[in-house]
């Protein structure tokens, strides 16, 4: 059933700040590594709080999705870092079906990158390590912490405009360590 009340409340919310950061696709840089920490540090300059987080969307065997949020480890060669134990619902989703995408946003900049693609699971030397690097480690090892990296098919920079004519920078495949 329609609820006009909640559509108005929903259309009279604003979207982003009137003053946004310029984008110009023509002079930034063509690897998304490069892109993303230079992002990421305006994300730090303007106090955005937890700019590593990011929404991770997997899929079950039968093509279900879901997501959830979780927080960026590291941009290498091996891809886009981030952990979970493999018994988890996404651990279990990235096991049948190695796929994903990351959403970042940073709604006081109008920004968000969004990557896709093959996932991987990394070595058990390198989980184990970051299982330790985490805040409050015991010690104790987590035998089913898993760090994956996200090997990118596809990356988009989107940089919110006042005049809604929204600038969208993909870099095509190959690019995206």
């Amino acid at each position: 059933m329609p609820n006009p009340e909640f559509r108005r409340l929903l259309r009279a919310l604003p979207d982003f700040p009137a003053t946004l950061p310029d984008f110009d696709p023509d002079t930034a840089a063509d690897d998304p590594a490069v892109l993303f920490r230079l992002w990421l540090g305006e994300a730090l300059a303007a106090g955005i709080p937890q700019p590593h987080a990011f929404s991770l969307a997997t899929a079950d065997p039968a093509g279900r999705p879901s997501a959830r949020m979780l927080i960026l480890k590291d941009i290498d060669d091996d891809g886009w870092q981030f952990a979970t134990s493999r018994t988890s619902r996404k651990g279990r989703e990235l096991e049948a079906n190695p796929r994903a995408a990351m959403n970042f946003f940073w709604q006081p900049l109008g920004r968000q990158v969004r990557v896709a693609g093959s996932v991987v699971r990394l070595s058990a030397e390198a989980s184990a390590a970051d299982w330790e690097e985490r805040p409050g480690a015991d010690g104790s090892p987590n035998p089913v912490w898993q760090l994956y990296a996200l090997q990118p098919l596809e990356t988009e920079f989107w940089q919110a405009r006042a005049d809604r004519n929204h600038i969208r920078y993909r870099l095509p495949p190959g690019n995206g360590r």
